[in-house]
C-alpha cells in the first residue's frame, strides 16, 4: 500500500482521499501516465475529457512531490519572463508563448468549478520590489504582457502595495487580479477524484523502475508489474530521477522550503496581508508567502541546486520572514517541510517526444503549478491529434546544463551568488 505523506501543513489538513492500490501484474493501457502530479492529472483530465482510457501511476501517493508541497501560488507566466524569452528564441515564440500565459490559472479554476474541488481557491497575487531596480523590470514586464493583449496587471506605488502587505521591506509592485493562491495537495486530490470520476485508474505506491521507449508499444516495468501501451506520458518532472536517461541531462533538481506558523487572530492575519492576497518578491531567491484558510503565514524561500535538504528549515526561513515582518520574529512555527522541483538551464519548461509513442513535460523552474496545469493540457491535446501549441515548445532548443548534474549545481550556485549580489546592491 501506499506510503504516508511527507509531514507539512498541506499533509496535516489535507481533505479525505482513497488509497489507491498498487499496480501488480501485467496490464495493457490505451495511455499510461507516469507521475500523479500537477502535470500527469492535467494531461489525464484533458484526455479524458476527450475520450481516451488513461492509467496513471504514482510511485508514492497523489500529489506527494512538488504539486503538494508548493506554495500554493497561481503565478501568471514562466520562470523565464517573456523578454527573455524574446530575447533568446525571437519574437515569433514569444508571441504564441504570451497567448498561452495566463491559461493555467483559468484551467485550475475551471477545474475547481467543474469539479467541484474544494481547495480554499482565493485571488490576487502581489510582486513586491525590494529595489527601484525591481519596480523597473517589473513596470517594462507589465508593459511587454500589455503588448500581447494582457491587461490583468497594475503597477502599485508604495501606498498602494502596503493596502495588501504591511511591510517596510519593499518600495512598491505589482498586482495581478488573475493570479490567486489554494491548498496545492487538496487541489491535486481533487482533480485525482475528477480522472476516477471520467474513468481512469490511479495506482497510488508503483514506482517505475524502467521504460521502453523505442518498442512500437512503449512498456512501462514498476517494482510490481508492467504496462504496454499504445501511449507514454512521462510526467514525474524531479521525481522522475534518472529513471529515463534521455531525460536526466535535461534538468537539475533543485529544493525550496516552506514553513507554516500558528494560526493568527483575525486583525493580526488582516494587518499583516489586508487583502489575503498571496505574495512573491523579484529578488532571484525570493520569499514567497500567503495566508492559509486558517489564517497561517505559510513563508517559503531558499534554494539548494541538486535537490538536497536543508538540517533545519525553520533556522533557514525564519530571519526572512523577520525581515518582512519584525512583529512575528517569535511566533511559532507549527509545521516546516521541503520539496524539490526541476530546473532547465534556460528557465522554460521543456516539452518534447521520445521514439514513436512517448511524450513528455517537465523543468517547470519553480514556476510549476499554472504551468504544468497548462501543459498537461497540451500534451492531451496533441495525443489527441491537435499538435499546433505542442509544437511550440517541442521545437525549442534545450541546453544541458555546463557539467551535467555532477557540476551543474555548483555552476547554478555561483550563478545564484552573483545574481543575489546584484539584488542586494540594486542593479
Amino acid at each position: 500500500m501506499a506510503e504516508r505523506y511527507p509531514d507539512s501543513y498541506y499533509a496535516a489538513s489535507a481533505n479525505a482521499a482513497p488509497k489507491r492500490p498498487a499496480l501488480q501484474g501485467e496490464v495493457a493501457a490505451e495511455v499510461c501516465v507516469v507521475g500523479g502530479g500537477y502535470s500527469g492529472l492535467s494531461t489525464a483530465i484533458t484526455l479524458l475529457e476527450k475520450g481516451h482510457k488513461v492509467t496513471l501511476l504514482e510511485a508514492h501517493r497523489i500529489g506527494w512531490g512538488a504539486s503538494g508541497r508548493n506554495g500554493g501560488q497561481i503565478v501568471n507566466g514562466l520562470n523565464a519572463s517573456l523578454s527573455r524569452i524574446r530575447r533568446i528564441h525571437g519574437a515569433q515564440a514569444a508571441a504564441a508563448i504570451a497567448g498561452m500565459v495566463t491559461e493555467g490559472g483559468d484551467i485550475i479554476r475551471e477545474r475547481v468549478k467543474t469539479y467541484g474541488i474544494s481547495c480554499d481557491l482565493k485571488p490576487l497575487n502581489v510582486f513586491a520590489a525590494h529595489t527601484q531596480k525591481h519596480l523597473k523590470d517589473l513596470a517594462e514586464e507589465r508593459a511587454l504582457w500589455r503588448s500581447f493583449g494582457h491587461d490583468s496587471q497594475d503597477m502599485l506605488t508604495l501606498p498602494e502595495l502596503r493596502a495588501h502587505v504591511t511591510s517596510d521591506a519593499y518600495v512598491g509592485g505589482m498586482i495581478d487580479r488573475m493570479g490567486g493562491h489554494m491548498h496545492p495537495l487538496n487541489l491535486a486530490l481533487g482533480e485525482a477524484a475528477a480522472v476516477e470520476r471520467l474513468g481512469g485508474v490511479i495506482h497510488e505506491g508503483t514506482k517505475v523502475t524502467a521504460v521502453d521507449t523505442e518498442a512500437a508499444t512503449p512498456v512501462v516495468t514498476t517494482d510490481g508489474g508492467r504496462v504496454s501501451c499504445g501511449t507514454l506520458v512521462l510526467c514525474g518532472n524531479a521525481y522522475l530521477d534518472r529513471t529515463v536517461p534521455a531525460l536526466t541531462p535535461r534538468v537539475l533538481p533543485v529544493s525550496t522550503q516552506m514553513m507554516a506558523t500558528e494560526p493568527l487572530a483575525e486583525d493580526a492575519a488582516k494587518a499583516i496581508l489586508p487583502t489575503d492576497a498571496c505574495v512573491e518578491d523579484c529578488r532571484y531567491i525570493l520569499d514567497y508567502y500567503r495566508l492559509s484558510a486558517d489564517r497561517r503565514l505559510l513563508f517559503g524561500g531558499g534554494t539548494v541546486y541538486g535537490g538536497a535538504d536543508v538540517q533545519d528549515v525553520i533556522a533557514k526561513l525564519r530571519p526572512n520572514m523577520a525581515k518582512v515582518f519584525p512583529h512575528l520574529a517569535e511566533v511559532r512555527v507549527d509545521h516546516a517541510w521541503q520539496g524539490t522541483f526541476a530546473l532547465s538551464f534556460s528557465r522554460v519548461p521543456q516539452m518534447g517526444k521520445l521514439g514513436g509513442n512517448t511524450w513528455f513535460a517537465h523543468g517547470y523552474s519553480g514556476h510549476g503549478v499554472t504551468g504544468s496545469h497548462l501543459f498537461g493540457k497540451i500534451l492531451g491535446e496533441a495525443i489527441d491529434g491537435e499538435l499546433s501549441r505542442f509544437d511550440v515548445f517541442a521545437k525549442l532548443p534545450w541546453y544541458p546544463f555546463p557539467g551535467g548534474r555532477t557540476f551543474g549545481a555548483q555552476y547554478s550556485t555561483l550563478g545564484s551568488w552573483y545574481y543575489s549580489l546584484r539584488d542586494r546592491l540594486g542593479v
